[in-house]
């Protein structure tokens, strides 16, 4: 099955469940269960062994931001960005400086070689258009939290867009140049909202029904900033808090029956100190998972793809 036909049955679903009133429970509830969504891919699955040939990154046709705002306008809402770029599946980065948080289990690397990269697959075509921020995809809101990957996918369908491919996230963030960080070659704490110390959640309180319970907690726990706020936090795309903020659903690239994700994942890390940079992606949630620094953002096809 197409991806897009895939994408046109899934948002159809949950259209028809907005219009029809009924709740897209933040635990799947009443939501359809999708079947596993097939991501972009240009043929064959691309190899990953030693001997995969190796192809070199290519300028996409929309590489300036300064230069693509009129293609945006023509192909794009008003409100998002036009990608159109030969995606690489398979980076192979050099890493100056790691770090391994036991407290995590994760390594986390702070500096990057510039330029130090080789793409190890076949490249993928993509031409989508993404949200300017996270939802609700306005400069200086307040992404909201305890979204499920079904409330997500549901809002999304509901300003007839969709959830964001993981390929799809990953070339939005890391721009023309295919940086490990939207900003650059190094993490920066300056520039997005990463490193916030840790506070330890009620989750008893977080997960009540009660507003008046959860609100408090979730209130205390918050340690985001509104979108657009960090204005350096921002891909050469123009694609704002990528990384750091908040964690952001997306659509798997490939079905995960090994993790509890399976068809569902989370991108950018939150405001802690996690992998906050382009390509990590966090499969360990199920799709009905909520947290107090879990939202998403939209995208779509272009106008140029569909026809």
């Amino acid at each position: 099955m197409s991806q897009r036909l895939v994408l046109h049955r899934l948002a159809t679903a949950f259209t028809l469940t907005i219009s029809l009133g009924v709740t897209v429970g933040s635990c799947g509830g009443g939501a359809p269960e999708p079947s596993s969504p097939t991501p972009p891919t240009a043929s064959a699955a691309p190899s990953h062994s030693a001997d995969a040939a190796v192809v070199e990154p290519a300028p996409p046709v929309d590489g300036a931001p300064d230069g693509a705002a009129a293609t945006t306008a023509s192909v794009c809402p008003a409100d998002m960005v036009h990608v159109k770029q030969d995606y690489c599946p398979d980076m192979e980065r050099t890493c100056l400086k790691n770090e391994y948080d036991r407290s995590n289990h994760i390594s986390i690397c702070h500096r990057f070689k510039e330029g130090a990269q080789t793409c190890k697959a076949k490249r993928i075509p993509l031409d989508y258009c993404i949200d300017v921020y996270e939802y609700p995809n306005k400069k200086g809101a307040r992404p909201p939290v305890m979204m499920d990957w079904y409330d997500a996918m549901g809002l999304c369908a509901a300003k007839g867009k969709r959830l964001c491919y993981e390929a799809e996230w990953v070339a939005a963030c890391e721009g023309p140049q295919e940086k490990p960080f939207p900003y650059g070659w190094a993490r920066s704490a300056d520039k997005c909202n990463i490193d916030n110390r840790w506070i330890n959640p009620s989750l008893k309180k977080i997960y009540s029904a009660d507003p008046s319970v959860s609100k408090p907690e979730l209130d205390r726990l918050w340690q985001g900033v509104n979108s657009g706020e960090r204005p350096e936090c921002v891909s050469d795309y123009g694609v704002h808090d990528m990384t750091g903020n908040v964690d952001e659903w997306a659509i798997a690239d490939r079905d995960r029956p090994e993790e509890r994700a399976v068809f569902a994942a989370l991108k950018g890390g939150a405001w802690g100190h996690v992998r906050n940079a382009c390509r990590p992606v966090t499969t360990s949630h199920e799709p009905e998972f909520r947290y107090y620094f879990v939202s998403f953002r939209c995208c779509k096809d272009s106008a140029a793809a569909t026809h």
